[in-house]
């Protein structure tokens, strides 16, 4: 160990003796940002980057537990992503399934699929349901895995779902247009039953949220942080949870 990291040790405890347990999110978004530039600025290449960033998830998962989050949803893969070169894409995609593989055989979490399955290889779709049905019973953080995730996407699958739910019941479209609301709604969303994100993070010093949980994060709190996703520390989420406990949520109050 280095000095640096010594004092970056010291710091880290120092923030979490004067974390207030009572103000920590019980929801926390994660837009795991920065890989590929990590993994540049290292000399190595993309899949390197995605597996250094996959590695992370671990860590990070262990600092929630140790600070009662209760629910943590991970974008590891946007829509948005599909227009990758096939060169990253199937190795991420493999990276994805074994990430999400051991995240179930671990045996802390009740791991959850958020995203379209129909985009997803077959392989990948069959992970992400045997994941969710082995963690099903896992007293747990719940961990959202978000791939094949767009939040555009969530919502026009939301509103599909609310209406041949109404159609199955042979509801009429004046009569779903009485009832129609912002709850009904949230009931067909992927993380229908789930709190709201209450903090969203993004790594890598981008100040936007590329769709993520568009719906659920309208009273959300956001925190940037500059370093790139492998490089995160726990000193860094103890520093966004400390700076979410110092915000007041008015709800539009």
């Amino acid at each position: 160990m280095n000095l640096r990291d010594l004092v970056y040790g010291l710091y880290a405890r120092r923030v979490e003796g004067r974390l207030d347990h009572s103000q920590v999110p019980k929801h926390i978004g994660v837009i795991l940002d920065g890989n590929r530039r990590w993994a540049k600025a290292s000399g190595g290449s993309a899949v390197q980057g995605h597996q250094a960033g996959a590695d992370k998830i671990s860590e990070l998962l262990g600092w929630c537990d140790e600070t009662d989050v209760e629910v943590v949803t991970l974008w590891l893969l946007s829509t948005d992503n599909f227009d990758r070169p096939e060169a990253e894409l199937k190795p991420l995609l493999g990276i994805i399934e074994n990430t999400v593989s051991n995240l179930a055989a671990d045996g802390r979490w009740r791991v959850h699929h958020v995203g379209t399955m129909d985009l997803l290889p077959a392989q990948t779709q069959t992970v992400l349901k045997e994941a969710e049905q082995a963690t099903a019973d896992v007293d747990g953080i719940i961990v959202n895995v978000a791939v094949g995730y767009g939040g555009r996407q969530e919502i026009a699958d939301a509103v599909r779902s609310l209406l041949l739910d109404h159609s199955d019941k042979g509801t009429t479209f004046e009569e779903l247009a009485e009832v129609v609301s912002t709850d009904l709604i949230s009931e067909h969303l992927y993380t229908r039953g789930q709190p709201d994100p209450d903090l969203v993070i993004r790594t890598s010093g981008e100040q936007r949220l590329s769709g993520f949980m568009l719906w659920q994060s309208a009273h959300s709190e956001y925190y940037f942080c500059e370093v790139f996703w492998p490089a995160f520390r726990k000193v860094d989420f103890l520093r966004a949870l400390r700076d979410y406990a110092a915000r007041h949520r008015r709800y539009g109050a």
